[in-house]
């Protein structure tokens, strides 16, 4: 049997919602408006992205399909310029995008076309959903990997200016500063694998199992699709801090306090 929530049931679920606006307001925590904004925009953008999915599953199309990627890149894009709290050059917001746009619809239609097999390869079904959850974890990624490179550039800058007054390269000098960065960023996918199944189900698989798949089905979604997301965050991230690091110095190798335009 399949458990679908009508509209009083799912109206019960803001009690949680009032329940933490309350708790900020006991604790005197200043995110009452920000929270209220927050849980407004969620239901309005699930709600509208409902009726989009609608008529997408109802009208398949491969350009229609391509443009809901290319929008869910945009948008990370945007995303990560606007949740990065530090000022980006020209050329890092560049590097931003390539690496985002590169490695995130490199991993989506890899795992649209090899692993899953998908037919047609546009099925919106398949490629939204699926680009989706790509798009966001590397969104997730490059934004560590923005924060953690330019903070160690700039923690860093006196043993970087030495060592490369030592002779070193930029790219040997700021070496442990771009695998610390990388590290970062794909951390939080690791920690999330290390506990799933045990101590918490994920969200794809419990949604799949409450709509009546069976649980061995569900697994193995849930674990390639884990795999795609670990690949997703490391490729964007890697082509980032490889990139990345370069904006820091001018074209004679010498450090600069912000990256260059």
């Amino acid at each position: 049997m399949i458990l679908t929530p009508s509209l009083f049931q799912v109206s019960l679920a803001f009690f949680f919602l009032i329940v933490t606006l309350l708790i900020l307001r006991m604790r005197k925590i200043n995110r009452e408006k920000e929270l209220i904004v927050a849980s407004l925009r969620m239901t309005l953008q699930l709600i509208l992205t409902g009726y989009v999915l609608i008529y997408l599953f109802e009208n398949p199309h491969p350009l229609l399909s391509l443009a809901v990627i290319f929008l869910m890149t945009v948008f990370a894009i945007r995303n990560i310029y606007a949740r990065v709290q530090l000022p980006l050059s020209r050329s890092l917001k560049r590097i931003i995008a390539f690496s985002m746009a590169s490695g995130s619809i490199f991993t989506v239609f890899f795992f649209i076309l090899l692993v899953l097999g998908v037919k047609p390869w546009f099925d919106p079904q398949y490629l939204i959903p699926i680009g989706g959850m790509l798009i966001g974890n590397a969104m997730t990624g490059i934004s560590l990997g923005v924060t953690r490179l330019s903070a160690g550039m700039e923690d860093n800058r006196h043993i970087i200016e030495t060592a490369l007054m030592l002779g070193a390269t930029p790219r040997a000098a700021t070496k442990e500063i771009v695998d610390h960065a990388f590290d970062s960023a794909i951390l939080p996918t690791i920690n999330s694998m290390v506990g799933m199944g045990i101590v918490f189900l994920p969200g794809m698989m419990t949604g799949q199992i409450l709509s009546g798949i069976s649980p061995i089905t569900a697994i193995e979604y849930q674990l390639i699709i884990m795999l795609g997301i670990l690949g997703s965050v490391s490729i964007t991230t890697i082509l980032f801090v490889e990139l990345g690091y370069k904006t820091f110095f001018n074209k004679d190798q010498q450090l600069i306090f912000s990256p260059t335009d």
